[in-house]
């Protein structure tokens, strides 16, 4: 069993990666931050007492299913608005583009020249591109895979498919992204 302690620690160390995965998913950083609060508040409410081995298992899976449940609730909600949208004044589109950078701090040994950081910190941009122009299930296989570390039984559960989707998914990911990635001339 999971300890508080435990599970504060768990949550802790999962919290920047659940948010990035979220981030990729929604692409708004205030629902992003939501989705993630949701899924920690869910598997400590629900899940106070799970083996500390399962936490990320679990995580995972709430976290997917919170991010699901954030587009079938925006669906419903673009259905009325566009049903609506004759009687609403036009406004500006307030593209936010490039929403946040990679947090390069740490990453770069202290000898690194600042070309050397900056060459890295365009490989990180880049792939974050290429991340959020993935479609939504290969880029959940991936950052699942990839991201969290999940084997593939795991991916599968947590995404409720097959293994076999979850390879399917997870070649086609990488396949894109190393095109993408070679498109804007970063060598892999």
């Amino acid at each position: 069993m999971a300890s508080c302690t435990a599970l504060s620690t768990f949550l802790a160390e999962v919290e920047r990666r659940a948010y990035k995965q979220a981030r990729y998913a929604v692409q708004d950083r205030d629902a992003a931050l939501d989705i993630v609060q949701d899924a920690m508040f869910k598997l400590a409410d629900r899940y106070p007492h799970a083996p500390a081995a399962e936490l990320p298992l679990l995580f995972q899976r709430i976290l997917q299913n919170t991010i699901r449940d954030y587009y079938r609730r925006s669906k419903v909600r673009n259905t009325w608005l566009s049903l609506f949208s004759v009687f609403l004044p036009r406004q500006q589109d307030e593209s936010e583009g490039l929403a946040f950078v990679a947090d390069l701090e740490g990453i770069a040994p202290e000898s690194e020249s600042p070309d050397g950081w900056l060459a890295r910190k365009h490989v990180v941009i880049e792939l974050e591109s290429a991340i959020e122009k993935l479609p939504a299930r290969q880029r959940e296989a991936f950052l699942l895979r990839y991201w969290e570390g999940l084997d593939v039984a795991e991916t599968a559960l947590a995404m409720q498919c097959s293994q076999g989707s979850v390879k399917t998914h997870c070649s086609r990911a990488t396949h894109s992204l190393a095109v993408w990635l070679t498109q804007r001339g970063v060598s892999l």
